[in-house]
């Protein structure tokens, strides 16, 4: 089994927005929270990052800047996807080059392409860089699934360290383990436990931006094989979990962050900021939480 570029709690940073433009200030502060935290690793640029809508410019100054910044701490695992495979490949390589722990690299999207064309369009980029990556499968915002079999070729690559499995089948998952041992990360907060007790590595989160250490409690009772434990926090969570997710994410994570003190601004266009009427349902859920 490969070594993994962590185990336990990868937290899906957002991006935080003042006047339009990147605020490092901010961002310092949200690392400062989750290094205060313990957190295990840390994604820049991601899905909840808002890494689609960023520049190549803000996009390499973020991965940057939080590698000098945390120095160390924590694995820092740079979200690099792309539709276009020379692209993904660029951000890849100068991510790798300026000292990212691993890269996260989301199926390509809209163009759809075969299980052949993932498997070309990973390999590529595994084959030009140093660093482990980690594939996502998202296909609810992708429109593109890894099979199993995919996953069985890609974990033989020596620089393909797992999956960060979002899909929500637990089945699907199970497979994946079976067929590729500790190959996989839960992609859903609602899953971190049974994945788990699958046999999975942790969790790329969200919940994690606004309750890092109680993501790291119910993570770590998991993997210490403490599944009472695990499944108590699990429950607790849900209600905060649910109402993170009310709208498509980053949207209501962004709303709770700004509830929390810490002024992450609106998500860009296409996203908007939460509705007025999932705003109570989510102020509540944090409260309990």
């Amino acid at each position: 089994m490969k070594q993994p570029i962590f185990t336990g709690v990868a937290t899906a940073l957002v991006t935080p927005f003042r006047d339009g433009a990147v605020d490092l200030a901010t961002f310092d502060r949200l690392l400062d929270a989750q290094l205060a935290a313990g957190i295990d690793a840390l994604v820049v640029c991601g899905t909840t990052g808002e890494g689609s809508t960023l520049s190549t410019t803000e996009q390499l100054t973020l991965i940057a800047h939080a590698i000098r910044y945390v120095s160390g701490r924590c694995k820092v695992i740079a979200g690099c996807g792309s539709n276009d495979t020379s692209h993904a490949l660029e951000l890849s390589q100068t991510a790798s080059a300026m000292g990212a722990d691993g890269l996260l690299l989301v199926t390509p999207y809209y163009n759809k392409c075969t299980q052949d064309g993932l498997l070309a369009h990973y390999l590529t980029i595994a084959d030009a860089v140093t660093c482990p990556i980690i594939a996502y499968s998202v296909p609810g915002r992708t429109g593109m699934d890894i099979s199993v079999e995919t996953c069985v070729r890609l974990s033989q690559h020596p620089n393909i360290n797992g999956i960060k499995e979002a899909g929500g089948d637990t089945s699907k998952a199970a497979r994946i383990l079976n067929e590729c041992g500790g190959f996989l990360w839960s992609g859903n907060d609602d899953q971190i436990s049974p994945l788990i007790a699958l046999g999975a590595r942790g969790v790329i989160s969200v919940l994690s931006n606004v309750r890092p250490r109680e993501t790291m409690s119910l993570t770590h009772a998991a993997l210490n094989g403490d599944q009472q434990t695990a499944g108590r926090l699990q429950c607790e969570l849900m209600p905060l979990i649910d109402a993170l997710f009310c709208e498509v994410n980053p949207i209501p994570v962004k709303r709770a962050l700004e509830l929390e003190g810490f002024p992450v601004g609106a998500p860009r266009l296409p996203l908007t900021p939460l509705s007025d009427a999932n705003l109570p349902r989510l102020a509540a859920a944090l409260g309990r939480a």
